[in-house]
């Protein structure tokens, strides 16, 4: 079975593996196609995102590499433009629009650093009101679109990421589902779509992809198609359950994209 990865994390920025050695493990997956999506420079400092100054450097490096191997594999240059970000996205094939961070209090919260963090985070700047951390958070991702202009939608709901092992968020709640659906519902309605991401169950975190099944289903419902993403950031986990996600959705009859040529 061909699949194909359009989520990958290099040393450019948080991944273990250099770009060649991603692409070396992609075509030994039998992968068509591979997209490579570093994290964008951001207005603080973090041990996570590229540089401003190296995205020439990170750029120039894949159009080598595309050439190199083109008769093995398709290699897209592409990159994940977080909400609160300000560089160009001009030059890169596509965009992955994410939301990490919720400003508040003027404090960026990181959404998916870790449990604890989270939990630190809901007690001092809301009150310990998780759903009002969600509501903030759902009003960026409604906006993704708009800010970052991107042909794929990230990790729609991140900001469960913890929640199988530590419950932070109660997301059978009124107040969860609804902004979470008004969220949806904004994003529906422009050309991106949206990624089933397996990267959280790689590392540990999930057993199910972003996002939920129930949100999954909406998603279907409205026609649009789905990208299938690893969000991998070493070259053990290149096609992590993709595969298996194919074979999924294909039961369900849920559409996917074979080929990135078909959204940019």
């Amino acid at each position: 079975m061909k699949i194909t990865n359009y989520h990958t994390h290099t040393t450019y920025c948080d991944g273990k593996n250099s770009p060649e050695e991603m692409v070396l493990a992609a075509i030994g997956a039998n992968m068509t196609e591979i997209g490579f999506s570093v994290h964008s420079p951001l207005p603080f400092e973090t041990d996570w995102a590229i540089k401003e100054e190296r995205l020439d450097e990170y750029k120039s490096e894949l159009f080598s590499l595309r050439e190199k191997y083109k008769e093995q594999i398709k290699i897209y240059v592409g990159i994940e433009q977080d909400y609160f970000s300000e560089n160009s996205t001009d030059g890169f094939d596509y965009v992955i629009g994410s939301v990490h961070f919720i400003y508040k209090n003027g404090e960026y919260l990181a959404i998916d650093i870790s449990a604890d963090e989270v939990k630190a985070n809901i007690k001092k700047h809301y009150g310990g009101d998780a759903l009002a951390y969600c509501e903030d958070y759902y009003n960026l991702v409604k906006d993704v679109y708009n800010k970052t202009k991107c042909q794929i939608i990230g990790h729609f709901d991140l900001v469960t990421k913890f929640n199988e092992k530590l419950p932070l968020i109660d997301t059978n709640a009124p107040r969860y589902k609804k902004a979470a659906r008004e969220a949806l519902s904004e994003l529906i309605k422009s050309p991106a779509i949206f990624e089933i991401n397996t990267g959280a169950i790689s590392r540990g975190y999930r057993t199910c992809p972003y996002p939920q099944e129930e949100i999954m289903d909406e998603i279907a419902d409205s026609g649009k198609p789905f990208v299938i993403n690893s969000d991998s950031h070493s070259v053990e986990t290149v096609g992590f359950g993709i595969k298996e996600l194919m074979r999924e959705l294909s039961v369900c009859g849920y559409r996917y994209i074979r080929s990135l040529d078909q959204i940019i």
